[in-house]
Order: C-alpha cells, then structure tokens, then sequence
C-alpha cells in the first residue's frame, strides 16, 4: 500500500540487509512461535495487544534511527507492529512481506529455540 509508514521486504532483500548487519530484526509472534523457528539474532517482543506492544518496543530502549523489520508467521501482526513502530518515532520501519511462512518458502535459514 501506497500510505503505508513502513516498507515491505521480500524475504531475500530483508536476509541480504540482516547479513550486512543494517537491520535489526523484531519478532511479535507469541513465544512458542519463536521457538519453533525465528530468524537468526531475533529479538522477540509479542503483540499482545497494540498499547502493550508499544510499551515493550519502548522497553528495548532502540536507537529510533535504526532500521528496524517486523516478523510474524504472514505478515498481518508484523504490519501492525510496523505501524505502532512508525508512531513512536522510528524513521527506517520494514514488514516481512508474508512473514515466516515467505521466509521458509524462499528455504532462508531459521533457528530453534531460545
């Protein structure tokens, strides 16, 4: 979309970004999710909700200049997140176009775990 305040990734755009060491990636699945499979160097912070999901991003004290990128299993939490992110004063704000599921279609790598 057009309007959107953050920029969709393909999942090979986002993996050469995350390589360079220019992306920080935030995971808002639930942790059982993450466990199961994450992106490599992930940090997890759940949406449960978009007021407590802005209290958490806050609670990891980012530098608001940092390029940031919003994983969840198809993409629709993630944009969420992205949005909230963008509100807060983030200025380089991405969404993992169709989430982890895109992610593993495009055989990139993930961990397990914690």
């Amino acid at each position: 979309m057009e309007n959107e305040p953050f920029t969709e990734l393909e999942p090979e755009e986002a993996a050469a970004m995350i390589d360079e060491g220019t992306l920080k990636v935030i995971d808002v699945r639930q942790p059982y999710e993450f466990a199961a499979s994450h992106i490599e160097g992930a940090t997890l912070v759940p949406i449960d909700g978009l007021y407590s999901f802005a209290q958490s991003l806050a609670e990891q004290n980012l530098d608001k200049s940092l390029a940031v990128i919003f994983v969840c299993a198809v993409g629709q939490r993630s944009a969420a997140a992205a949005e909230v992110a963008a509100i807060a004063g983030f200025t380089s704000v991405y969404n993992l176009a169709g989430g982890m599921g895109n992610w593993a279609y495009a055989g990139l790598p993930v961990t397990r775990g914690f």
